[in-house]
């Protein structure tokens, strides 16, 4: 061939090609350092999504039995506020009486 080029090589010089499959390779290596950055960080996600779910399933069941608990005092306190009203009303005056006279022995024992 009287081109100058060799047989082998179909136009394409060994230099330009080599710079093409050099790139390429970088990049390649680029795309997989951030492909399994990304799967880590993914997996990571998947296992604090999972302590989250745990986590809020303890709390809902905490909850609910908090509500039975109120409920069952607030039925309680139902309860006491339907019974004698003159009943309640002269222990809190008993208790208030008390209170004062405590009150007043202390301020004469000074």
């Amino acid at each position: 061939t009287g081109d100058g080029a060799p047989a082998g090589n179909y136009g394409y010089t060994n230099s330009g090609y080599s710079v093409y499959e050099e790139e390429n390779e970088r990049l390649t290596e680029s795309l997989r350092t951030k492909v399994s950055a990304i799967k880590s960080l993914s997996i990571e996600i998947g296992t604090e999504v999972k302590n989250q779910n745990k986590m809020l399933s303890e709390m809902d069941n905490d909850f609910d039995s908090t509500g039975g608990l109120l409920g069952a005092t607030m039925g309680r306190l139902r309860t006491l506020s339907r019974g004698s009203q003159t009943k309640l009303l002269c222990y809190m005056m008993l208790f208030a009486l008390f209170v004062f006279f405590v009150i007043y022995w202390i301020i004469k024992l000074r």
